[in-house]
């Protein structure tokens, strides 16, 4: 009797956030399906109820869009060279908290400092940094530093640069730059707090067997940390995968698009055009991204659960 009435507790607790979750979230999301799959471009539209069921017709037109297979390139790009970027400078900056070093726990405290910066602040400053100014006159951020000390062949336009390898916009790099810069101490600390739950009599046992601090590392320390790198691999995607607010402030489209996102069209065409139609379709293409990552992660981890 107890148990049951601890059971109907439980649930009268846990029901309104069920219900809050149940309205605000996956409700909006059907909504946003049942809207980008109809023909609501313009809010007098949605009044008089003059808007209809169109199919797929919007995520077509999107599939044939330049500027939105475009926007897919560069977030593919991005998130490729922000995931290697962040993982790799998070991992030598916890290797080298790691050792000890005197003034280590300052530096560490420098480390973790961009976390507590908004995105939009980071885009600020950083595109003050990379503002290129006029080209070869009166350069500005960077471009300035180049010219004084006689680098003039370094200066470019940065996130103004229309130049391109491939599908890979050159503009994006100080875009890429700036978000590093921000989820690198983040990475940081998870490695950090991965190598410190490592015991040390494994590490002990290698050196006795001979092993140099690099073995030590690549075959013993590395493989432990897989688990965290796959975390942060989760986390940092599904950041990448939705970023707006770093790159809206510190760049914008971009001329011919170079820095544009998804996320930054959709803005556009559902605040400032009133296509919610085709905003919202961008809006469920960017989710199902986001699901590719998330749900493998989730899978993985129910099975953990299951197998303790």
């Amino acid at each position: 009797m107890r148990a049951k009435k601890e059971i109907i507790i439980g649930i009268l607790i846990a029901l309104p956030s069920i219900i809050a979750i149940a309205i605000f979230v996956y409700g909006f999301i059907f909504w946003t399906v049942r809207v980008s799959m109809s023909n609501w471009n313009s809010f007098s539209a949605l009044i008089r109820g003059q808007y209809h069921f169109v199919g797929l017709r919007n995520y077509i037109r999107l599939f044939q869009d330049d500027r939105f297979i475009t926007d897919l390139w560069n977030t593919l790009f991005f998130t490729l060279f922000f995931l290697l970027g962040s993982i790799a400078l998070g991992l030598i900056l916890a290797v080298l908290v790691d050792t000890g070093l005197k003034g280590s726990q300052l530096f560490q405290n420098i480390y973790l400092f961009p976390m507590a910066v908004a995105f939009v602040v980071t885009g600020t400053v950083w595109g003050w940094i990379f503002a290129p100014g006029i080209i070869p006159n009166d350069p500005q951020g960077v471009n300035l530093l180049f010219k004084q000390l006689g680098l003039e062949k370094l200066i470019w336009g940065w996130y103004t640069s229309t130049d391109h390898i491939g599908t890979f916009n050159l503009a994006l790099i100080p875009v890429i730059i700036a978000a590093v810069w921000q989820m690198s101490g983040y990475t940081m600390a998870m490695y950090l707090a991965g190598l410190r739950s490592i015991p040390q009599d494994i590490e002990e046992a290698a050196r006795v067997d001979g092993a140099s601090s690099w073995q030590v590392f690549w075959r013993i320390k590395f493989p432990l940390l897989k688990p965290i790198t796959f975390s942060a691999l989760i986390i940092l995607g599904h950041i990448s995968l939705k970023i707006f607010d770093l790159v809206f402030a510190m760049t914008g489209s971009g001329p011919n698009f170079v820095t544009d996102m998804p996320s930054i069209y959709m803005f556009e065409l559902t605040f400032r055009s009133n296509r919610y139609a085709r905003g919202s379709a961008i809006a469920i293409i960017m989710l199902l991204m986001v699901a590719v990552v998330i749900i493998p992660y989730l899978v993985s981890s129910m099975k953990e659960e299951v197998r303790r």
